[in-house]
């Protein structure tokens, strides 16, 4: 395996779930300090309208405050029309559309059938590439739905199918409450990509149940070479009871590195980032490599017990 792409998303899915809402200005520090880390794909916010997800009301701010960097694209989740007209406005890389493969979730999700859902997805993804913005998808609640269940594969494909047809240049498959299994995962994927090619396919696993880094692995051994994560292991879904956060950053970059897979981002310097927006927002992250990398910086340091 030579390549594998990581989206950083804790800056949107990480973040949107929170209590503690950060300032725009320390959400800036923490994404210049993400691209300073060697971080290459960064979803930055969500254009959301700001009654529905409140951490994530600065979004235009946010955007508009970003210097560009060589190298790094930035990306937003856009939800409909209106929030595409407000991204445009930015200099925001690329956008991103969303959906759920369960009817309950995306009616509590979007207030929307899928079916409903769907044309105004087109709309969007239709005049964001007319303006030269490149779009990913993401379908949420693949392997599982807090409100139904299992989710039928078929459905999901016939989703995937009709991002890709509207001009979607990949989907992100989305375990968004964290019941995927590994056997569970290699199985979904093998029949899955006898209709949608791996090659546009990413994987985005929460780890509520602590399987999320195990699925990743099985994801890259099925062909997926795109793996969504969050800093410090953020995240959740407001939508979805129990959700925890996604795979960590860390420990996705210290198994691949582990591989022989040359990520590009410093570790120590990613823990940094996420050790002090932890202090920030008051509570410890859980990233199982940041715990040991805070663990031996202290012990260095003379403070095991700080």
């Amino acid at each position: 395996m030579d390549r594998v792409t990581i989206v950083e998303v804790g800056l949107r899915d990480g973040l949107q779930n929170e209590e503690t809402i950060l300032p725009v200005d320390v959400k800036r520090e923490i994404a210049e300090d993400l691209m300073a880390a060697g971080v290459k794909e960064l979803e930055i916010t969500s254009f959301v309208h700001p009654r529905w997800i409140p951490p994530l009301a600065d979004a235009a701010e946010l955007a508009c405050s970003l210097s560009p960097v060589e190298g790094v694209t930035t990306r937003a989740l856009i939800p409909n029309r209106k929030g595409l007209e407000r991204a445009l406005a930015t200099p925001v890389d690329e956008f991103a559309v969303f959906l759920s493969a369960s009817e309950t979730h995306n009616r509590k999700n979007v207030n929307k059938s899928v079916a409903d859902t769907l044309p105004v997805l087109r709309e969007v993804v239709e005049e964001a590439t007319t303006r030269g913005k490149r779009v990913r998808g993401y379908v949420s609640t693949v392997f599982g739905c807090p409100y139904e269940g299992e989710v039928p594969l078929p459905r999901t494909a016939s989703i995937c199918g009709e991002l890709l047809d509207m001009g979607v240049y990949e989907i992100s498959l989305g375990d968004t409450i964290g019941v995927a299994t590994p056997v569970q995962v290699r199985e979904f994927l093998k029949a899955l990509t006898k209709e949608i090619p791996a090659g546009c396919l990413a994987g985005h696993f929460h780890d509520t149940r602590g399987t999320a880094l195990v699925n990743a692995y099985v994801a890259l051994e099925m062909g997926v070479t795109t793996l969504d994560s969050a800093f410090g292991g953020l995240g959740g879904c407001p939508y979805a009871p129990g959700a925890s956060g996604n795979v960590a950053t860390e420990d996705l970059i210290y198994m691949l590195e582990g591989m022989g897979v040359e990520t590009g981002v410093d570790l120590d310097a990613l823990c940094r980032v996420s050790e002090k927006v932890g202090r920030r927002m008051g509570k410890t992250l859980p990233s199982k490599v940041l715990a040991s990398w805070t663990a031996t910086r202290r012990l260095k340091e003379g403070n095991p017990h700080e």
